[in-house]
């Protein structure tokens, strides 16, 4: 990376740091079922089990964490579909400062309730008729509140990569790790520190079928807007790549892989039933590419960021029992 990125490995580094104690250090699983059925040595790092049940504590905490105490005061503001409103609130509440998130109308209920319990202000909007950017900008300064978007802020970045960190310290060097794609945060800090740690290794992103502006992005080598996806991987239902994180992810993604819906049930049942971990959809994406044979000549040994677990009882029953 130049001089000229507005993140690095160094602030990953500083990140783990910040976050020792704080966030979980979360298992790594095997499977001998799962190597027998995709031919390769697989290592699934559960950020399921992470604070809120995704990785997004990691993003969020790390951000509010280096405000200045004058501003961190005042209160924070987020946008999200779930887990980042999660995190937000929690890190927050850690922190000593209270937070105002911004969430869809159709959100899942669980996610809106984890949000509120965790004490913050949820202020709902419609996802398919407004811009949920220009609505948070507009909230967080008439509040005087600082934002902590979800993706495209160094500081989130830097706290996203350190589960690849963590993963790597455990597994050592992989041929590839493969990691879901949304705003694009989470494979930007990934991206960074497999690149630091483990040149060779391929860094690959997955998106649902339905949301792949990612992978139309970086094949036309611009940000592309797509309509707003319609997927059950309700965490990557976003139409365009961030700012910020697209240009990092040029440098840094070696492919993208695409998966149906029905692959991501798949995967799903099948983490309940052999690894005995709940993920939801977009936490699923990883292992429904593996299960589906969407790598380019598969590596050998593979990491897989199973990236949440954040889905209520009625709509897992609903999705696995298709």
């Amino acid at each position: 990376m130049s001089d000229a990125s507005p993140v690095s490995f160094d602030d990953v580094r500083a990140a783990a740091a910040r976050l020792d104690g704080v966030a979980h250090r979360t298992p790594v699983l095997t499977s001998r079922t799962l190597d027998a059925l995709v031919g390769a040595e697989v290592f699934v790092k559960c950020e399921n089990f992470q604070r809120i049940g995704a990785f997004k504590f990691r993003g969020a905490y790390n951000a509010i964490a280096q405000l200045p105490a004058e501003q961190r005061a005042k209160g924070v503001a987020a946008y999200s579909s779930g887990n980042h409103a999660q995190a937000t609130a929690l890190a927050a509440r850690e922190l000593g400062t209270t937070a105002v998130i911004l969430m869809p109308e159709d959100a899942p209920r669980s996610k809106r309730e984890a949000t509120a319990g965790y004490g913050a202000e949820v202020v709902t909007y419609d996802r398919y008729t407004q811009d949920r950017t220009a609505l948070g900008e507009a909230l967080a300064a008439d509040r005087g509140l600082a934002l902590i978007p979800p993706y495209d802020h160094p500081h989130v970045i830097a706290g996203q990569g350190t589960a690849a960190l963590e993963l790597l310290e455990e597994t050592g060097e992989l041929d590839a790790l493969v990691v879901p794609v949304g705003g694009g945060g989470l494979i930007a800090g990934s991206g960074l520190t497999a690149r630091a740690l483990h040149p060779d290794t391929a860094v690959v992103g997955v998106e649902p079928e339905a949301g792949d502006d990612t992978k139309r992005s970086l094949d036309r080598g611009e940000r592309v807007t797509v309509p707003v996806p319609r997927t059950i991987a309700d965490g990557q239902a976003l139409n365009t790549p961030g700012a910020l994180t697209f240009p990092l992810n040029q440098r840094l993604v070696d492919a993208i892989a695409l998966v149906s819906d029905e692959q991501i049930v798949r995967a799903m049942r099948f983490a309940f039933e052999r690894l005995k971990i709940v993920l939801e959809p977009s936490g699923a994406t990883p292992l429904a590419a593996l299960m589906a044979g969407r790598l380019q000549g598969l590596p050998r040994r593979i990491g897989i960021i199973a990236s949440g677990g954040n889905i209520d009882t009625r709509r897992f029953i609903e999705l696995v029992s298709q």
